[in-house]
């Protein structure tokens, strides 16, 4: 399997992450109800069979359980596991001590002593400054918890003051996770891709299949009411599907050609942007190996920016 390098000189990883924020969490994704521990073992294992090793959690994910999941699954298999999870900057956490409180506790969950990734989930900062933050992360690094620092949802310019209070202490920022599809394009406009790509930053890119629209199961000739969230979404709607028609048609129609889904067509692109690692999200076997079908081949340079065309309304 091929491998990606995280920011400048950090771990090696497989160009796609599996998300497990629906592992355990009840709040958001039912955990419990429709599926539950056995299917997303099944998951751990089938991405794992397929060659992808790389799986983002946090500790808020089901309040810490996606954590405990991925921590006894971990316990069950001898290839190795590489995880990227989070810190989420709570009012009351205020000092350094409790960046390194809350690493300790998933350490705990995870049952490691080091994890790969460490990334603040989003740039709050109530009442810790940055450089507190960001200074508490790189002593982690040096005490060894952690192997590299990542960011999550942080615009161009907080992104930039993260860099440069890491690089003062010799660490670099290896990523910034946010949302990227070919259906939210906006890092391209805003300012966040320049950036990242000046600053050796890898993009993880959330929602990489824009909640199930690239997956080709959602189209006007198929029409169905939405439920749950997708009922206030106007994107689900009937007129939002037709708007998006001409990108999943090309989807559909280079899936064809190289005998994949629309959604691995969608997460490939994604990957030929370079410094973008992909993170669908996975509940099933058939998920994560549906998942894991969009390495080990390549869109030719044409069909990329065939999709870039098409999907330009999406930039803004």
């Amino acid at each position: 399997m091929e491998t990606i390098t995280l920011g400048q000189n950090g771990p090696s990883v497989t160009p796609l992450c599996i998300g497990t924020w629906a592992w355990g969490d009840k709040l958001f994704w039912n955990y419990g109800s429709d599926y539950g521990l056995i299917e997303v073992l099944d998951a751990f294992d089938a991405a794992l069979d397929a060659g992808v090793s790389f799986f983002d959690t946090a500790e808020i994910y089901g309040f810490g359980e996606s954590e405990s999941l991925l921590g006894q699954f971990m316990q069950r298999t001898t290839k190795s596991v590489q995880i990227a999870t989070k810190y989420f900057p709570l009012p009351w956490r205020f000092t350094a001590q409790s960046v390194s409180d809350t690493l300790t506790d998933s350490l705990k969950r995870l049952k490691v002593e080091q994890v790969t990734l460490y990334q603040v989930h989003s740039p709050l900062n109530f009442l810790m400054s940055a450089e507190t933050l960001m200074n508490a992360l790189a002593d982690e690094v040096k005490r060894g918890r952690i192997v590299s620092v990542g960011v999550s949802n942080y615009s161009a310019e907080q992104m930039r003051e993260a860099h440069k209070i890491l690089a003062a202490r010799g660490v670099p920022l290896a990523v910034n996770q946010v949302p990227y599809s070919l259906l939210n394009r906006k890092i391209e406009t805003n300012g966040i891709l320049d950036a990242a790509r000046e600053l050796g930053v890898t993009i993880l890119a959330y929602s990489p299949l824009a909640q199930g629209l690239l997956t080709g199961k959602y189209t006007v000739e198929q029409y169905k009411e939405p439920t749950g969230a997708r009922r206030i979404d106007p994107r689900f709607s009937r007129s939002g599907l037709e708007k998006i028609a001409p990108v999943t048609s090309v989807l559909h129609e280079l899936g064809e050609k190289y005998d994949k889904t629309p959604a691995q067509v969608a997460l490939n692109w994604l990957i030929a942007q370079g410094g973008v690692v992909p993170i669908p999200g996975a509940k099933t076997a058939q998920q994560a190996r549906q998942n894991a079908g969009a390495l080990g081949w390549e869109l030719a340079e044409s069909e990329v920016a065939r999709l870039e065309e098409v999907s330009r309304p999406w930039r803004s």
